[in-house]
């Protein structure tokens, strides 16, 4: 009697053992997220981390979104459109209720934008618009007032010749807005024959490098050349990198645009004529404010100015309005908001392609 009942123990020991063992080895669920209502969870995906720009564009945003009460989740890549794709399903797994999208290829991204939309996330296009799918919103600056400015900043200082546009990414609908502003303005001048335009070529992921082989191509021909019309500062430094090889930077008038610190240093030095401003914190701001509403329910009617038909529909815009800068409104511009410092800007040498 004694024995079974020894036995017995040692048979429910391991048991017991046994049922322990199993419990945890077993996989455990992740314990469940409490999402605070009053403060919603917005996700920010960066598809273009190349200029400059863009990490303030990020830093105002978050900064303005959590001043308004809501939790950031930003995921970034520099054009590559399959990563950001798989960085917005995982923003929409983790339950962002409001999407800020800049996004690396404007046609391209639209399949992850039509998953955000059947998981009932809002989505806002970011400075560049997302085409043929439904999103919610756009906010960005007139490109093609920008494009209007660059090339009325070239005119200004050269009103016939013979002109080259260095234009933007062709994936990019912002760079076909800037073309479209730019040609309005030139267009007259190529008809009466005052211009005639020696090169037009877009520059894909408004590369740099690839706007100072475009150029440096041309200038191997011999051909003439009394002005650039370039779309971005990126394009624009690219440009003068030929120019300075056979010693024209500074003689060839070249326009810009984001007033990035490089060519700030340009317009001052002279080898740059000027360029476009659009103060980001303005964009950043509005953008984080209207996702806050979007997230809360709130009405967006003051922020609308605008409609953009992005090829499926018309999308309810934000267009901020664009200022010309050379080297006689520096102060009153750039520096006077804090864009960049007059030391930055006089004292520093410029020695970094900007966007």
């Amino acid at each position: 009697m004694k024995k079974a009942l020894i036995l017995l123990a040692i048979v429910v020991a391991l048991f017991v053992a046994a049922a322990g063992y199993f419990y945890f080895s077993l996989p455990k669920s992740a314990p469940a997220v409490t999402q605070d209502e009053n403060k919603p969870l917005i996700g920010f995906s960066l598809g273009a981390l190349r200029e400059d720009r863009w990490t303030t564009d990020r830093a105002d945003f978050i900064a303005k979104a959590q001043q308004l009460g809501a939790t950031v989740i930003d995921a970034s890549t520099d054009y590559d459109v399959a990563a950001q794709i798989s960085q917005i399903e995982n923003l929409i797994t983790q339950g962002v209720k409001v999407l800020v999208v800049v996004p690396a290829d404007s046609d391209k991204i639209a399949p992850a934008i039509a998953d955000a939309k059947k998981a009932g996330v809002k989505v806002i296009a970011y400075d560049r618009l997302i085409k043929n799918t439904d999103i919610d919103f756009y906010i960005s600056y007139d490109n093609v007032k920008v494009g209007e400015l660059e090339a009325q900043g070239i005119l200004a200082v050269q009103g016939k010749g013979d002109f080259a546009y260095i234009g933007g990414a062709p994936t990019d609908n912002n760079a076909l807005l800037v073309q479209r502003g730019s040609m309005s303005v030139l267009d007259p001048k190529i008809k009466s024959g005052d211009i005639r335009l020696v090169l037009d070529q877009l520059t894909p992921n408004w590369d740099p490098t690839v706007a100072y082989q475009t150029m440096k191509a041309y200038l191997a021909t011999g051909g003439p050349l009394d002005a650039v019309v370039a779309a971005n500062d990126g394009t624009a430094f690219g440009v003068i990198q030929a120019l300075k090889e056979k010693g024209l930077a500074g003689k060839i008038p070249v326009s810009g645009q984001d007033a990035e610190l490089s060519a700030c240093q340009q317009i001052v030095q002279g080898a740059q004529t000027m360029t476009v401003y659009k103060p980001i914190q303005n964009e950043a701001d509005v953008a984080a404010e209207v996702a806050f509403a979007m997230a809360t329910g709130a009405p967006l009617d003051k922020y609308v100015n605008a409609t953009t038909n992005n090829g499926q529909e018309d999308v309810p815009s934000s267009l901020l309005a664009p200022e010309a800068v050379d080297k006689n409104n520096m102060a009153e511009t750039v520096i006077k908001d804090g864009f960049h410092t007059y030391a930055e800007i006089y004292q520093q040498s410029s020695s970094t392609p900007g966007r």
